[in-house]
């Protein structure tokens, strides 16, 4: 049996499993994994109320078999006694909330977020809070207060970032699925290092009430998990308008993502596929990323599908776009934490100014203190009619560009990363070379449009199907290999605004043709 959310409500429903033991087995393994050399570290904590919510899901399913009516409990609660990993900048009412920041030790959440609440109310469980990076900035899960969440994979490479803490416990199977946050990439990159499925979706899908603001114009609440189903069942249970967020959205197709299907069961021969050239031609691309990207091309066209390689020129701006705005954006919002509103509080006597000065000095990391800087100095007087139009001049350039582009084409198929997994350590002290690590993924947070990163393979320089041959059909892949080992790849399908339901089809008929690609390879 798979640890999926699927199989686990078949054994639900059987009796063959209790949301008990769901917990405790969790539980269990976070504590025999602290124990260990090279410890996990994707959960910070495990909740204490997770056990007696799952002795509450049992009773209700148990009352619910001998009444006959579990069919319709599953129906109104379709993810009852089922536990996911929550990440540590979205609130749980009564539970330690730091965003791994010192800035915010000891601060507990007075309320629910908007997807906590809808997840409880369709009978999940909030297992615990997981690792990220300070503030969800950062690429790899490693600027931590906690330390850095380690790859399930390969607990030398890093798991990604910033939501590398729910992914890695997804992947460890410590979690059936997880939430986490995105901002130019942060689902998506840790789902194609640590080998599962990772969800961005459109802006506004998921209500961001709740959840701590870094670029509140790009941030979207995201799903990881081991099936396309996985992901395509919680986003069911959270998605839709909220009355705190004014910039959410209903989703179209969202009763169908409750029994998610194959893309149009027929198969996939009409679909028309767009691939960025200048993501292709990036120097930046590793060539075992760019080996497993091409056999992804190749599945597609076996299946009939038309893939066209197309000039969209503008993308070769979006990272740049994305920092002038994201950083702007979190110099902006991080304002509030000053020592006196709330969180840490460093007084030296001295006066407000230094009591600013000091406990934003010492409750900051170096990562968030930088990007803090750079987006005063974007926003400061002498440039903020300057660089910052610019951004957002790319930035609604890069919207209509990828609309027209819609109109002909159904997705975008690209790289999720421009490299596999690296090792811990080896791009922390280099902030540029860390930032490149979203090179493929800003352009759809920019567009506000939904996509999906799939396991599609793995280093070494094979798809993950067996006996699958792959090739350079573009002949333009320039990197060469920074990896040791065999470390997953992803590949990410993006659509236009709204079509969640479509994507997530397609990844599942790429998974129904790859059964099990969503699980690690070895621990």
């Amino acid at each position: 049996m798979d640890y999926t959310i699927k199989d686990m409500q078949t054994a639900l429903k059987d009796g063959t499993v209790t949301s008990a033991a769901l917990v405790k087995k969790s539980i269990e393994t976070f504590n025999a994994d602290k124990k260990s050399d090279l410890p996990l570290n994707a959960f910070l904590e495990m909740y204490d109320d997770a056990e007696s919510k799952a002795e509450a899901a049992d009773k209700k399913i148990a009352e619910s078999r001998a009444a006959g009516t579990l069919d319709r409990l599953f129906e109104e609660k379709p993810l009852i006694g089922l536990p996911f990993a929550n990440k540590d900048n979205i609130s749980a009412k009564g539970k330690r909330l730091t965003c791994a920041s010192r800035i915010l030790e000891g601060y507990v959440a007075p309320y629910d977020a908007t997807v906590i609440t809808r997840l409880e109310n369709a009978g999940a469980i909030p297992l615990g809070r997981c690792n990220q990076d300070e503030f969800a900035m950062g690429s790899s899960t490693e600027y931590s207060i906690y330390g850095p969440t380690r790859n399930p994979i390969n607990r030398a490479y890093v798991s990604g970032g910033s939501s590398g803490g729910s992914t890695a416990a997804v992947a460890a199977n410590q979690a059936l699925f997880g939430i986490g946050t995105e901002t130019g990439g942060s689902v998506r990159l840790p789902a194609s290092y640590c080998g599962v499925y990772g969800l961005k979706p459109t802006y506004g899908v998921l209500s961001r009430w709740g959840v701590v603001a870094y670029g509140s114009s790009l941030d979207q609440v995201g799903i990881m998990g081991h099936t396309p189903s996985d992901i395509a069942i919680p986003l069911a249970a959270m998605c839709g308008t909220d009355m705190y967020d004014d910039t959410s959205a209903e989703l179209p197709g969202k009763e169908q993502l409750k029994n998610l299907t194959s893309y149009r069961c027929a198969g996939l021969a009409d679909l028309k596929i767009a691939i960025p050239r200048q993501f292709l031609e990036s120097k930046g691309l590793d060539a075992d990323v760019g080996v497993v990207f091409d056999g992804t091309r190749k599945w597609f066209e076996s299946k009939g599908a038309c893939v066209d390689v197309v000039d969209i020129p503008v993308l070769d701006a979006a990272i740049a776009s994305y920092y002038v705005i994201a950083l702007s954006e979190a110099a902006s919002n991080l304002s509030r934490f000053d020592g006196i509103r709330y969180g840490r509080r460093v007084d030296t006597g001295d006066g407000y100014d230094e009591l600013y000065v000091h406990t934003r000095s010492e409750g900051f990391g170096p990562e968030v203190r930088r990007r803090i800087i750079i987006g005063n100095y974007v926003l400061s007087e002498q440039f903020s009619g300057d660089t910052y139009k610019k951004g957002m001049t790319v930035r609604a350039r890069i919207q209509r560009e990828m609309s027209k582009l819609f109109e002909t084409y159904d997705i975008v198929l690209c790289p999720t990363c421009p490299t596999p997994a690296f090792r811990l350590g080896q791009k922390v002290d280099d902030p540029l070379e860390m930032y490149l690590s979203d090179l493929f993924t800003t352009f759809v947070n920019l567009a506000r449009i939904p996509s999906v990163s799939v396991p599609a393979g793995h280093t070494g320089g094979s798809g993950i199907e067996a006996g699958v041959t792959v090739g350079n059909a573009f002949d333009v892949y320039s990197g060469t290999s920074s990896s040791s080992g065999v470390m997953p790849v992803g590949i990410q399908f993006a659509g236009p605004m709204f079509s969640e339901l479509k994507i997530l089809q397609i990844a599942q008929s790429w998974e129904k043709d790859h059964p099990g690609c969503g699980s690690p390879i070895s621990f």
